[in-house]
């Protein structure tokens, strides 16, 4: 299957490979809309099993940018990046220049930012060699790590779950199952277990895992065993498509609210737990914080001036209130969520790709 062939395509833009013998980088940047203005996303660096797998991967991450910015009402478009390889021994201060040097050679049409596996401190080193990554510690535009506010999208989410499913304002007695605890899913399980919420956890990273456990009273399962768990709330936190033919009959939810990207396998497994009764959150709506922090940076550059996190803020509640729209939506009209949230972003991507084709 040629690239145009994939499913996964997509009318992409642009995607671009690059290599680096000295510092072994293999990556693809994926750049599907600009529509909205410069593609915008994160950095993902997984050891992949095959370039084909890293490919698919980063296609289908970029365009959920595309949906998630457009839903966030935010004047950018959706890319992504992927680095082929192991985080936890094959990062290099070198290997992260080598990528900045490649993103830089795109002219502006893609800004990079953190993802899994890569952190602050890798994008600091790719910022020595281009202005054009995001999610900054340092200077008066930085937006620093997004993973905070990522969490608090996603935690205030569950909350109105909670309140339309048990008409509770808090998460007391309710049990909710998160897959992975990392950056965002260790800040979230802080959230929910504060809120009242019986925690059971799971992680690849067994020190990470114990960590967040021991903090938040949680019970530790096997990463496989996540599935089975007796779960009022299920909160895939790790990489996508858990949500699958082989997982649906083993998860019992009522609700299905996480930070993970592409959690549907495919679109089919959405409209089937819709037909079951089980609320699926978007994710690319639920998890659009990080994205609103590091839109504030690019923000703060175009008008020079220091980070605004009031203006987060005012597109965080925003963004809620969409999610609360697009759960009403789907009660009146008995549609599932991912296609009504997928109705409003094609609506605003293609209105943007309007007006630019009428200016042109």
């Amino acid at each position: 299957m040629t690239l145009f062939d994939s499913p996964s395509f997509a009318n992409h833009e642009g995607v671009h490979a690059f290599f680096d013998e000295k510092t072994g980088l293999k990556a693809i940047v994926a750049v599907h809309s600009t529509a909205r203005g410069p593609a915008v996303g994160g950095t993902r660096m997984w050891n992949y099993g095959s370039s084909a797998e890293a490919l698919e991967d980063v296609l289908r991450l970029s365009k959920g940018m595309s949906y998630k910015n457009a839903v966030a009402d935010l004047e950018m478009g959706g890319g992504k990046s992927v680095i082929i390889g192991d985080a936890r021994t094959q990062k290099t201060p070198e290997l992260f220049r080598a990528f900045g040097r490649a993103v830089d050679t795109l002219g502006g049409i893609y800004y990079a930012a953190e993802d899994v596996g890569v952190s602050v401190s890798d994008i600091a080193e790719a910022r020595k060699e281009t202005t054009r990554v995001l999610g900054l510690k340092d200077g008066p535009e930085a937006s620093g790590d997004p993973s905070p506010v990522t969490a608090e999208g996603v935690y205030r989410s569950t909350l109105a779950v909670a309140r339309r499913l048990w008409k509770q304002d808090d998460l007391t007695g309710l049990t909710i199952a998160v897959q992975g605890v990392g950056h965002v899913g260790g800040y979230l399980a802080d959230k929910m277990a504060a809120a009242g919420a019986k925690l059971v956890l799971t992680d690849v990273n067994t020190a990470t895992l114990a960590e967040v456990a021991a903090r938040t009273g949680g019970e530790i399962v096997a990463p496989d065993a996540i599935y089975d768990v007796k779960a009022d709330i299920y909160a895939p936190c790790a990489l996508g498509a858990t949500l699958n033919l082989q997982t649906l009959d083993r998860i019992g939810a009522k609700a299905v609210v996480g930070a993970a990207n592409n959690q549907l396998a495919t679109p089919e497994i959405g409209r089937i737990l819709f037909e079951r009764g089980v609320l699926y959150a978007p994710d690319y709506v639920v998890n659009g914080g990080g994205i609103i922090n590091v839109a504030g940076e690019m923000r703060a550059r175009q008008l020079k001036t220091g980070f605004d996190a009031a203006w987060v803020e005012t597109k965080l509640a925003r963004l809620i209130d969409t999610f609360e729209e697009i759960l009403e939506r789907s009660a009146t009209e008995a549609r599932p969520t991912h296609e009504i949230a997928d109705a409003i972003a094609e609506a605003r991507i293609s209105a943007a790709g309007e007006e630019r084709r009428e200016a042109a």
